[in-house]
């Protein structure tokens, strides 16, 4: 399965994981989702790294949240129709904060790079379906997470480090 990721970074972060780490937690999320049925064409989307501002302007804008977030996930709303003509099917884009994850990464104890992944990971699920409302809509995503993190090499993100 092709999966085409849009890496766009408009942070001030330069220490950033490498744009292939990107594409690779996309993939392996998005591969891992469609395993049982494929889709017949190329998967895409858009991962874009934010500054706080930014992120704390789209969080409030879109979740009325006055605060800056890790991810925020917006999914693909074209009609049936129009996805059909597509050559790609499109899964909508992710927006990630660079300052948040790395403060995030450092309260928690974790590396930075494994909550980059997790945070990729974490994104794609909601842009595939996934949510985390109710708790046992929680644990599947969870569940998902975890066996896809460990797939990359990443131990489980929500035990204590």
């Amino acid at each position: 399965m092709t999966v085409i990721t849009d890496l766009i970074n408009d942070s001030s972060d330069d220490s950033l994981p490498e744009p292939e780490q990107f594409r690779r937690w996309a993939a392996a999320t998005i591969q891992t989702v469609h395993a049982a049925e494929p889709p017949d064409r190329p998967v895409s989307l858009s991962i874009r790294i934010v500054d706080s501002d930014e992120s704390a302007t789209l969080n409030h804008r879109f979740r009325d949240k006055d605060y800056a977030t890790n991810v925020l996930s917006f999914g693909c709303d074209l009609p049936d129709t129009i996805l059909a003509r597509l050559e790609e099917l499109p899964l909508g884009d992710l927006v990630i904060c660079a300052a948040v994850v790395s403060r995030e990464a450092q309260e928690q104890n974790k590396a930075v790079d494994a909550h980059w992944a997790h945070m990729v990971v974490h994104g794609v699920l909601h842009l595939s379906g996934y949510d985390h409302i109710s708790d046992e809509d929680a644990r599947h995503m969870e569940a998902q997470e975890i066996r896809i993190l460990d797939h990359l090499g990443y131990s489980n993100p929500y035990l204590a480090h």
